[in-house]
């Protein structure tokens, strides 16, 4: 966190060419994670939507959200704070009490299948919010192997889809019995696929080329295709469970 805030000889890590690419991983893996503590808040960890809040997924949900740049010292307000990453601990630290009580059969985990329905159709949204910003920097900015922020967005799509392959290969066996029943496990399983292959692309350095181009390869539009893949069969599975 220190060396954080210092940077490059002063220049914000961020303004790096290439520096900045473990935080904007880190950055779409957290983006997972938030969103699906939400979802065990709001949904997956209670009875009905009048039933009380787990206060371990409360407290998670809570510190998971916390801004990600507070450090010891501010100036606005001005004077010493808790830094982000005790809340992600504390954020970490609570979810496995969450996990520790589910196994004991001291809380609730709601395998309703409206419950995986709308948890999916939030994840489709999530990542087609991402796709968006793919689409946005590879429309716009063609410099192919010079675009030293495209990285970023990849990066971030990928620590994303990282997040969520482990999260929805999680579902499935949480789900099993749903999606046996629904006839989904194979689109599920296409899910997984699409996820893994995308996992697959990890170039050294990043390339925002021209989709028509020869020379710079399109790595953020190859990234965005599997984006689109994962959150187009994240539909078809909503689509089902919603008949």
């Amino acid at each position: 966190m220190i060396l954080y805030k210092l940077g490059l000889f002063g220049m914000d890590w961020d303004r790096t060419p290439f520096l900045d690419n473990k935080a904007s991983f880190q950055r779409g893996v957290n983006q997972a994670i938030r969103r699906t503590t939400v979802e065990l808040v709001d949904t997956l960890g209670r009875v009905r939507g009048t039933s009380q809040i787990d206060q371990n997924l409360q407290d998670a949900r809570g510190a998971i959200t916390f801004d990600e740049e507070t450090w010891y010292f501010g100036l606005r307000p001005f004077g010493p704070k808790t830094p982000t990453p005790s809340f992600y601990r504390t954020a970490a630290s609570s979810l496995r009490a969450f996990n520790d009580r589910l196994m004991k059969c001291e809380v609730v985990f709601n395998a309703r299948a409206d419950n995986l329905l709308q948890f999916v159709d939030r994840i489709a949204s999530d990542i087609g919010s991402t796709s968006d910003l793919i689409r946005d920097r590879s429309q716009n900015f063609n410099s192919g192997w010079f675009d030293t922020r495209a990285d970023d967005r990849f990066w971030f799509a990928y620590g994303q889809l990282y997040g969520y392959y482990g999260i929805l290969t999680a579902a499935h066996h949480d789900f099993q019995q749903i999606l046996d029943n629904r006839g989904l496990t194979p689109l599920w399983n296409s899910v997984e696929g699409q996820l893994k292959a995308a996992l697959a692309i990890q170039p050294l350095i990043i390339s925002n080329g021209r989709e028509d181009g020869w020379i710079m390869p399109t790595h953020l539009t190859t990234m965005g295709f599997y984006v689109l893949r994962v959150r187009s069969n994240l539909v078809e599975v909503r689509s089902v469970l919603d008949r």
